[in-house]
């Protein structure tokens, strides 16, 4: 439970907040992947244009399934070909108009010729979104980075104007890295800052090149190195979020050995810039914090969400499991735990424990400030239990299981969950079962418009999902499989 903030007298004089949205407030508006349930996770949202845009990356389990990366399940959770490109893996953008309420399809990854010389899609998903105008852009253009096949030659920039045609805007890896995902976009003091997310071989979070690169016109093709490789660590094995906050651009590293740090730079004179550490050590917390996955700004503070790569157990670098951690950080370089794990004697200042005291919460996916609130969504890997060998997980989860039962954990833990805040300190959920699905594992996309909150849920277990009956398991369709879309507005 939260635990109650004392409250200043003068605060009696202030005005009613405005109503947060609740549960009732929300209606899906996109299920079942847009009636393909290979279209597993709403990887980037924006709005532009009075649209809004969702790039989606397509059957994300098989993918995994494909991958080098540990695995636990003595039946996989979904369907999947011997080849994964039997299934259709282009990567597909969708737009949605809020004034006649339909959707439409407007781009679709072309193939091409893979380094093997099979034919493959370019694109296989869409991880990060940014509007930004350039040098030569003559309006804002909407700016998108893409999850490239193992067999490519590598992620990719694209660019937008009237929504429909995306031109690519960088080489092959950026700047020809080997680098086949790009996550974070982000427009800053007139230039587009990003860096290279994941490589083939399993690793799509940790490059290995934690190096931020900028361009002031992407439409030329060139970016440009602004720091010192992993700003001067070896641990930092990714940047993996940023953003613009106050004078200051952040930039929030993956580290295997002593968990995150949080680095910013005003981006001035010429590159590489001058660079200040900010945090470290994972906010004291350790590698139990090693990725920083969300910023947001919210009244004159910045948030800092955590979480550990493959959801909140990370086998190859046997970091976890742990919950996640929200950080509080002030300008002036002061900073507090909202929720999480005690530091120096003092509790967080939300009374809540790491996950908001969900043991299943892997990551602070995604925050949004909307209307006066902030808004969390988190990635809750509970599901995972009914698929799961249930042997290999630690004693922690197996006590749990046998003690709470595991229908009923599926019953009331499983699915993503949404928290809402109107001073960063007191919390209120707005779901913590999905919004009714519990195949909605995580809340990976918000976007705040003057038609609402736009809320994106990751859901792989589409088209064709196992089900256990007894000793064995079976296939079948799966009507509440694929991401889905919801609005939130009173």
């Amino acid at each position: 439970m939260t635990t109650p903030n004392p409250t200043p007298c003068w605060r009696a004089f202030e005005p009613s907040p405005p109503a947060g949205l609740s549960r009732n407030d929300f209606r899906l508006i996109a299920p079942n992947g847009f009636g393909d349930g290979h279209n597993s996770y709403p990887h980037s949202m924006a709005w532009h244009k009075d649209h809004l845009y969702v790039g989606v990356t397509r059957a994300n389990m098989c993918m995994l399934k494909a991958s080098k990366i540990p695995k636990r399940f003595p039946f996989w959770p979904v369907e999947c070909p011997d080849d994964l490109y039997e299934i259709d893996m282009r990567a597909r953008i969708y737009r949605y108009d809020p004034k006649m309420g339909d959707w439409r399809e407007v781009f679709r990854s072309p193939m091409i010729a893979g380094l093997d010389g099979s034919s493959i899609p370019r694109d296989m998903g869409y991880r990060g979104m940014a509007i930004f105008q350039g040098e030569s852009d003559p309006e804002p253009a909407l700016y998108v980075s893409t999850y490239a096949s193992a067999r490519g030659p590598g992620a990719l920039i694209l660019r937008s104007l009237d929504g429909e045609e995306f031109v690519p805007v960088s080489k092959p890896g950026l700047v020809e890295l080997p680098t086949n995902s790009i996550r974070t976009l982000t427009p800053f003091k007139g230039r587009l800052f990003t860096a290279p997310t994941g490589r083939a071989g399993g690793q799509p979070n940790t490059s290995g090149i934690a190096v931020v690169y900028e361009s002031r016109d992407p439409i030329k093709g060139e970016w440009h190195p602004v720091n010192a490789p992993g700003f001067g660590d070896p641990d930092n094995v990714v940047v993996f979020e940023m953003t613009a906050f106050g004078d200051h651009l952040y930039a929030g590293t993956g580290n295997i050995r002593q968990g995150y740090q949080v680095w910013r730079t005003r981006a001035e004179g010429n590159p590489p810039y001058r660079w200040e550490l900010v945090l470290s050590n994972g906010a004291n917390r350790g590698v139990l914090n090693q990725l920083v996955m969300s910023f947001q700004e919210f009244k004159g503070a910045l948030y800092i969400g955590s979480g550990i790569q493959n959801g909140g157990i990370d086998l190859v670098n046997k970091i976890g499991p742990a919950a996640p951690e929200l950080i509080r950080f002030y300008p002036d370089g002061d900073w507090q735990v909202v929720v999480g794990a005690p530091r120096d004697s003092k509790p967080a200042t939300s009374g809540y424990l790491p996950g908001f005291g969900n043991a299943f919460n892997g990551y602070f996916w995604r925050m949004m400030a909307h209307d006066g609130w902030l808004y969390m969504g988190t990635f809750d890997w509970s599901l995972m239990l009914y698929f799961a060998n249930q042997q290999l997980w630690a004693e922690r989860f197996r006590s749990i299981v046998h003690r709470v039962g595991l229908d009923r954990i599926m019953e009331r833990q499983a699915g993503g969950d949404l928290y809402r805040s109107f001073d960063g300190d007191n919390w209120l959920p707005v779901t913590t079962d999905g919004f009714g699905n519990r195949y909605n594992y995580g809340f990976r996309v918000l976007v705040s418009t003057e038609h609402g909150l736009f809320v994106g849920a990751a859901n792989p277990f589409g088209p064709r999902v196992a089900v256990r009956d007894g000793e064995s398991w079976a296939y079948q369709d799966n009507p509440k499989g694929g991401l889905e879309i919801w609005l939130g507005r009173k």
